[in-house]
């Protein structure tokens, strides 16, 4: 027997990972080279060398049971405040070690600001596309989410003025993951500003904060000539859940953090609150041994030119083969729109050529499909043949 409550998570189960089991039984069919799974955003780069110095430091030189042993629910006070100095130093900001918590990933720190912030029948706002576990985690404490529709005409950058006829006084986060996973958009400086102008007002008009949750996951990994808006510096009432996920490589490691500036609603409280929830949502603290290693890296990153090479040699694939795609600014992923109504139909011919691409509707967002590009770039150049194939499908 599972609980009621189970069965809307049963039904939304995750297309993306889906997919990605579905690469590892056409790999054993047709042989791993011979496939070409563009479905997960798993990084295909290994992680920086920092990393490993600092591993192999951590566990030679410090003491076991200092690397293994618990620490304060918010993570240790060395990381913390290293993470604090480092975001000083990138973004001017007032940071210190207490107004950041360490976290499992980014799915915790989201998790956990969610818990700190909902009761049930509070809502909350995301814009399409979006990644589907926002709306499932906010499920778990009882949250609705409004959605957004997506902006197509404006290269899926969100909608102020949609926003604003959105919002009712039950809304209590809009979530921004800026580069957005599945667009690969990054959101200029006026967008990020005209939604701060409305979440100011409809904060005047409802009496209580809207906060602006930061996903940043993927602020790193940049292939144009743009900035990502550091969302403080437009609206005081922002909370930022990072992840080194895609920076370092670290996806299974699962190492985070949430920042609360201190010009945000009552921080001190807020803080406080989220150290308890980190700890009511089971995960207690980060992992121990990953907040020393990101301690030691906080400038390392991976090896963003590769990732760019990937974008350009991807995207003129797919529209040498005659599909429209919107140009990756950030991120690792490719978005193209379907060449019929229902995208997965090409989800399924694709298949026919041995490619695994994730359908739209995965991120609220039908008609488009989504391509990871953080692998190989010799299994992007391998796949060209196949892409072709799958475009005379459609074009002639």
């Amino acid at each position: 027997m599972i609980a009621k409550s189970m069965e809307p998570f049963l039904a939304g189960s995750s297309v993306i990972r889906a997919m990605f089991e579905e690469g590892k039984k056409m790999a054993k069919v047709f042989g791993e080279e011979n496939v070409y799974d563009f479905s997960v955003g798993n990084p295909g780069l290994h992680p920086p060398k920092e990393v490993k110095e600092a591993i192999n430091y951590i566990n030679n030189e410090m003491d076991p049971h200092v690397v293994h042993g618990y620490m304060a629910n918010a993570g240790y006070e060395s990381t913390r405040q290293a993470v604090a100095d480092n975001l000083n130093k990138r973004y001017g900001s007032d940071f210190d070690m207490n107004n950041i918590i360490m976290t499992v990933g980014a799915g915790s720190a989201l998790n956990v600001i969610m818990k700190t912030v909902f009761d049930p029948g509070d809502k909350q706002v995301v814009f399409a596309p979006y990644f589907v576990e926002y709306a499932n985690w906010a499920r778990n404490y009882g949250a609705e989410t409004i959605v957004v529709p997506p902006n197509e005409a404006n290269g899926f950058e969100p909608d102020p003025e949609a926003l604003k006829a959105a919002l009712d006084p039950k809304v209590k986060i809009v979530i921004i993951n800026n580069p957005n996973n599945p667009t690969g958009a990054i959101y200029s400086k006026e967008t990020i500003q005209a939604i701060a102008d409305v979440l100011k007002e409809a904060e005047k008009e409802y009496g209580h904060p809207i906060y602006i949750l930061s996903d940043e996951p993927y602020r790193e990994l940049v292939y144009v000539d743009r900035e990502v808006p550091y969302i403080p510096d437009f609206y005081d009432n922002t909370l930022i859940a990072y992840s080194w996920s895609k920076s370092l490589s670290l996806p299974g490691e699962r190492i985070g953090y949430i920042a609360i500036p201190k010009k945000s609603d009552n921080s001190e409280e807020f803080f406080n609150a989220a150290v308890v929830a980190n700890r009511v949502c089971g995960d207690t603290n980060a992992p121990s041994l990953m907040q020393l290693v990101v301690e030691r890296c906080m400038d390392a990153q991976v090896d963003i030119p590769y990732y760019e090479k990937n974008a350009k040699d991807l995207y003129k694939i797919v529209t040498d083969a005659g599909f429209d795609a919107l140009v990756p600014q950030g991120a690792f992923y490719l978005w193209i729109k379907s060449p019929v109504a229902d995208e997965k139909e090409l989800v399924a011919a694709a298949k026919d050529e041995r490619i695994l691409m994730v359908p739209g509707s995965a991120f609220a967002c039908p008609g488009y499909v989504r391509l990871s590009f953080c692998i190989s770039n010799e299994t992007i150049q391998r796949s060209a043949e196949s892409f072709a194939n799958l475009g005379k499908k459609y074009f002639g």
